[in-house]
């Protein structure tokens, strides 16, 4: 199945266009035309979205699930072609694309069956007590109800997966909620045939078109009117810190302000303990290598950060991870602009006095190598500028003087999506004093292994304390991530006849 993009924006059903163009930049192949999202657009979306929200956002659980489990086969309908353009757009291999559809449509399977199971509403009832003294207690109940319009960020790392109907999209869905994506301008097409799927979902399952709109982007002025927008409620975001500490600006300075659940990336590091280095170093070594260039180092579970005692065991870690590294194939980055960004971190990181290169390699265009460099604890925690994220297949080793010095840096690191822990059974006494401070500054921690890849499940979170993401509350993996698009009401003493349908059993 081939697929030609018409460049278009879908708004409540209808295929729109706009004066304004860009241009795609494919990684092979002339760019292709696409109309660029603006205000109007945006205003056209979010009040079909209103309208629908009081169908949608009151219709059963299981209409729900089934237009979930809709949207999936239309996407699995479309896989063939969505390959296709995914990987001219992006660069991804296919395999990589045709995985993440899976882990896409996995997930909107999921929360339909999360939904059918009904335990995400966290009902709760105090019966009425009406001879308590010194007062009678009413008859109380609780449920969580969708909030309404909700806006979603396509992210430019995971043309599928948190895009189009990635995670933001099908947990809003799930929760009763309308969405109006922004699409990203890495990968428009996909974005547009991933819109159709939906489309084509509505249509079949009955729906109002008001559901779900696509809008794309082309300027900067498409995403402030949608974070602004009276008649939005919640927004989710993956991408930059730039991009995303500036969205959430704007949603806190709103008359109304509304929740940003924004993902805005981490340095996810890595401590390496005395035992596990003493059994495994090399091996250690060359797991990270492969972890930190996996996908050109373009996930946001990306390990940039390895922290490790000085002595003969980090010296075999090193050589095993430059090994493996130097030995590392060139891998297309998604755009030009994280190319940019990517040796623009490069330079930053490679100028500081106290910091020495490991590694060396190229970055021309969008083809990027890895790149290592090595610090000392003191160093790291006198210059924060070393903590900031470096998007790509980037790594700096900490080399502390001891164990004291390696609490010292777990306690000067910002907030993370993950940390991760390489231990065997004789440093149990180590990890235990890393632990509390760990939890204090991740949303995930890890015993070995690494943490480049995030299992969609009941007990998965994705997020962490700030600036790893805007709202330490939430994930925007699993199925707990239905609960940022609800709010909790309590009905008292109402009649049965007029409570929600969820709280009549």
């Amino acid at each position: 199945m081939t697929f030609t993009p018409h460049g278009k924006h879908l708004i409540a059903g209808d295929w729109v266009a706009a004066d304004a163009k860009f241009t795609s930049t494919p990684t092979n192949g002339a760019g292709q035309e696409f109309s660029a999202g603006n205000a109007d657009l945006v205003d056209a979306a979010c009040l079909a979205a209103e309208e629908a929200f009081w169908d949608y956002g009151y219709s059963s659980r299981e209409t729900r699930a089934a237009f979930l489990n809709a949207i999936a086969d239309e996407i699995e309908a479309r896989g063939d072609a969505i390959t296709e353009i995914g990987t001219l757009e992006t660069g991804l291999p296919a395999g990589r694309l045709q995985g993440e559809r899976g882990r896409t449509t996995g997930q909107l399977r999921l929360f339909a069956t999360e939904i059918l199971k009904g335990d995400y509403l966290d009902k709760r009832l105090d019966e009425a007590l009406p001879d308590r003294q010194p007062a009678p207690r009413p008859e109380i109940r609780l449920v969580e109800r969708p909030i309404g319009p909700v806006a979603v960020f396509g992210a430019s790392n995971f043309p599928l997966a948190f895009s189009t109907a990635g995670g933001d999209t099908a947990a809003a869905l799930a929760a009763g909620c309308p969405v109006v994506v922004k699409g990203h301008e890495a990968h428009p097409g996909t974005a547009e045939i991933v819109a159709e799927a939906i489309h084509a979902a509505i249509k079949s399952c009955g729906l109002h078109p008001g559901t779900f709109s696509m809008i794309h982007g082309g300027s900067y002025e498409v995403g402030g009117a949608l974070v602004t927008h009276p008649l939005i409620n919640a927004v989710g975001f993956t991408g930059s810190f730039r991009g995303g500490k500036a969205l959430f600006d704007l949603c806190a300075q709103r008359d109304v302000p509304i929740p940003f659940f924004g993902e805005l990336g981490s340095i996810n590091p890595v401590f390496l303990l005395p035992e596990a280095m003493k059994a495994r170093a090399a091996s250690i070594g060359a797991g990270w290598a492969g972890s930190l260039t996996m996908g050109a180092g373009q996930f946001c579970t990306n390990p940039g950060v390895v922290v490790t005692v000085e002595g003969a065991e980090t010296d075999a870690f090193v050589d095993a991870a430059v090994s493996e590294l130097a030995n590392a194939p060139a891998q297309i980055m998604l755009t030009e602009g994280i190319a940019d960004a990517y040796r623009a971190g490069r330079d930053k990181i490679a100028a500081h006095a106290g910091v020495e290169e490991l590694l060396a390699s190229s970055c021309e265009k969008r083809d990027a190598t890895p790149y290592v460099y090595i610090t000392t604890g003191k160093e790291w925690l006198s210059n924060k500028d070393l903590a900031h994220e470096v998007f790509g297949p980037l790594g700096i080793v900490i080399k502390v003087k001891d164990q004291d010095e390696m609490l010292a840096v777990a306690h000067g690191f910002d907030g993370q999506l993950t940390c991760t822990l390489q231990m065997d059974d004789g440093d149990m006494k180590v990890a235990g004093k890393l632990l509390p401070v760990l939890e204090r500054k991740a949303g995930r921690i890890l015993a070995n292994g690494f943490p480049t890849g995030v299992e969609v499940s009941s007990a998965m979170v994705h997020g962490g304390p700030y600036p790893a993401s805007t709202n330490f509350g939430a994930t925007s993996v699993g199925t707990m991530a239905i609960r940022r698009f609800l709010r909790p009401v309590s009905y008292q003493n109402l009649p049965a006849a007029i409570l929600p349908a969820d709280l009549k059993d």
